[in-house]
């Protein structure tokens, strides 16, 4: 680690600017140049982060201030920043886009509440002049807000290029600090959810490699760094997770949590393990996939999102370790689901073509993947049950973001009361048989005071 600290949110006009490649061809650079780079993503995207983590070879973290609020994101930014050299956040959507109409949870308010300067990435196809107007706008929208440059995706030439510098310069705005030309080998490809998810793509070194050696080119991140240094963050000593809620006494033996993780469940806050952690709980990776066995000694489970749908027939082939399901929720200890978990769960996934697909059956309930996205968006949840997160009335925020819905009778109750962002119903959700919780909602730890140790205790109480 080097004495000096950089720091820099890379922000779009929009969605498709190509921000998330020039996050993950910049973080490469930087890597290749010796420094260790800390990279985070705004909002609640799983699978960006998955290639910052690629890019990096270091644990991304989320920052969403809906879900966290300004106090918590703080922490995360500051605890995870502070051994690296260098910073990078990639923004989400365009840059004022957030849960409010005056630009409350966007990337600009992320900026303004971490002390970012902003690099603002622009889509400069078929555009010349007209980038001094757009960028005007962006740059003077919020007077407080610091943009220290533009980085301009898909510039076909030098004479381009220079087109673009002088339009900047002219109107005496942020500069360019560097172009990409266009190059379909950078095309991350997608599917229902967005981009293929790391653990699947083609993004390996050999790919980045040459990203890496683009963005060095085209890109002057001499005069990139020169402008992002900054102070390095002092971690606070408060942690609001361990400072709010009743009383748990931390466990003398860490509380052991199997996490399942491979192709099919990966999507998990580095935040919320970090929490679970600190509340005493160990978490040993198993693959629904491959494993005939679970782990040994577990008090829970834990089932992550992912794409249970890509990997139906498989994770159906896995009977052995489906029995060793069965026979830790007839123990009694606890079973955590959400979103691709949720569906693993069911007795049976009924993929794009029809075809069924039988699942642990562990809850009674079938899903059927749809040809359009059926929830998408945050989601406030009330707590109609004692446990998991808390006592009845306790308040989390998550989200949701699924293709597939929920058929035919339960069998199960209920356990959130739901509420979209602007505070309007959005119904009750979850299944809860016995000890078994699970819903579609991506719940995030530090929206509520205590909720990692109220889940560590939830993981000590059994039910028959």
């Amino acid at each position: 680690m080097s004495t000096a600290f950089h720091r820099l949110c890379l922000a779009g006009t929009h969605s498709g600017a190509g921000k998330t490649t020039l996050t993950i061809g910049i973080v490469a650079a930087l890597r290749r140049r010796g420094l260790t780079v800390q990279p985070f993503k705004t909002g609640p995207d799983y699978i960006d982060a998955g290639f910052h983590r690629r890019a990096a070879a270091r644990e991304p973290h989320n920052l969403d201030l809906w879900m966290m609020g300004e106090a918590a994101v703080r922490r995360c930014y500051e605890h995870a920043a502070a051994a690296a050299d260098a910073a990078v956040v990639e923004g989400v959507m365009g840059l004022f886009d957030g849960s409010g109409a005056d630009g409350s949870g966007s990337t600009a308010h992320l900026a303004r509440v971490l002390d970012l300067p902003v690099v603002l990435v622009v889509n400069a196809k078929a555009m010349a002049g007209s980038i001094a107007a757009l960028v005007y706008g962006y740059a003077r929208f919020w007077p407080d807000l610091e943009v220290i440059g533009v980085i301009a995706n898909r510039v076909s030439g030098r004479h381009h290029r220079e087109l673009l510098a002088a339009a900047l310069e002219n109107a005496g705005l942020p500069p360019l600090l560097g172009c990409l030309p266009p190059d379909p080998a950078w095309t991350l490809p997608e599917r229902h959810l967005g981009l293929i998810s790391d653990t699947e793509s083609t993004v390996d070194e050999e790919w980045l490699s040459p990203l890496a050696a683009a963005v060095e080119k085209h890109i002057d991140l001499d005069r990139l760094l020169a402008a992002a240094r900054g102070r390095r963050p002092v971690p606070s000593a408060a942690d609001a997770d361990n400072t709010a809620g009743p009383t748990v006494h931390r466990p003398a033996a860490p509380l052991r949590l199997g996490l399942a993780r491979d192709d099919a469940f990966h999507f998990y806050y580095r935040d919320n393990l970090d929490r679970l952690a600190e509340a005493g709980v160990e978490t040993v990776s198993f693959s629904p996939l491959a494993d005939q066995r679970l782990p040994e000694n577990l008090d829970g489970i834990y089932f992550g999102g992912g794409f249970p749908e890509m990997f139906a027939a498989r994770l159906a082939a896995n009977t052995a370790l489906i029995k060793a399901l069965h026979r830790f929720a007839a123990s009694g200890r606890m079973i955590y689901a959400e979103c691709g978990g949720l569906m693993y769960l069911c007795r049976a996934l009924i993929d794009r073509d029809g075809r069924r697909h039988p699942m642990a059956a562990i809850l009674p309930a079938e899903t059927v993947m749809e040809n359009r996205l059926h929830r998408l968006g945050y989601r406030e949840a009330t707590l109609l049950a004692d446990g998991l997160f808390g006592p009845v009335g306790t308040v989390v925020r998550g989200h949701e973001f699924h293709w597939s819905s929920i058929a035919g009778d339960t069998g199960s109750t209920a356990f959130y009361d739901l509420r979209r962002a602007d505070g309007s119903p959005a119904g009750c959700a979850g299944m809860r048989i016995k000890n078994v919780w699970a819903s579609y909602l991506h719940v995030h730890f530090a929206s509520a005071p205590g909720a990692a140790r109220a889940f560590a205790r939830a993981l000590t109480t059994e039910q028959s």
